[in-house]
């Protein structure tokens, strides 16, 4: 179980969250409700604290200002009004970025992603190695004790946790004990680019572009995955090259 703090100086998105929460026994439990960063300071520092929901604005200290001023962070989840801060939550590796008002549907998909990282940081599924093999349409690597055969099409995109990469699929996911450096130098470059230090896309599963974000299918939902700065100007060439 996930032991979580939520931080926003609104007393109803408090009260939202928590009755989330409530609608999940086992899977979160509420340490305490704070109305400003110093509280949430406080309280990360005399609570054990696996998850953090971060309003973005906030007085005296943005919610953005405040992660980036802790050393060892729990998992956070941002939620905000306000859609132009997106790309910071990804740049802080934030689990997810939760805009207002809340679905309850879209708050359990955010919840079960930091289930998921948490199990992993906490070596609930450890690879052996960092072995990859790859072939002309698929790729070999090594997850929980065996060889999963993975084809180049049904990768969705792959994404950066430390030492560990997710790969994203229709049917799933494989998580491996390699960099993202590593693994992006062995894919084939003319079907998947990196688009940000945490992400690798497949270019045929990019479905649009908007602004600094990416929009791909993910098992039906719609997700957005950020472009980094690094980045962009190789992925809107090629972009380019086949717009109309």
């Amino acid at each position: 179980m996930l032991r979580a703090i939520i931080v926003d100086d609104e007393p109803l998105a408090l009260d939202v969250i928590e009755t989330f929460i409530e609608r999940i026994p086992g899977s979160v439990e509420l340490v305490k409700k704070c109305s400003n960063a110093m509280e949430a300071m406080e309280a990360l520092k005399t609570e054990s604290v696996d998850l953090m929901f971060l309003d973005i604005q906030m007085p005296q200290l943005t919610g953005v200002d405040f992660l980036r001023s802790l050393q060892n962070p729990p998992l956070v989840i941002f939620t905000t009004a306000y859609s132009e801060y997106a790309l910071d939550g990804f740049e802080l590796n934030a689990v997810d970025y939760l805009l207002k008002p809340i679905s309850f549907e879209r708050f359990m998909k955010a919840v079960n992603r930091a289930s998921e990282l948490h199990d992993l940081q906490k070596g609930g599924e450890i690879p052996e190695s960092d072995e990859i093999e790859t072939g002309t349409d698929f790729i070999f690597v090594k997850s929980d004790k065996k060889l999963v055969k993975v084809k180049y099409e049904d990768i969705i995109y792959i994404e950066g946790l430390k030492d560990y990469v997710i790969i994203r699929m229709e049917k799933g996911r494989v998580i491996t004990l390699q960099t993202m450096k590593s693994l992006d130098a062995k894919l084939p470059q003319k079907i998947f680019k990196r688009t940000h230090r945490s992400y690798i896309v497949n270019m045929d599963k990019i479905s649009a572009i908007m602004g600094n974000m990416i929009e791909v299918y993910e098992k039906s939902d719609i997700k957005h995955l950020p472009i980094g700065k690094n980045y962009r100007e190789e992925l809107l060439s090629i972009i380019n090259e086949n717009r109309l």
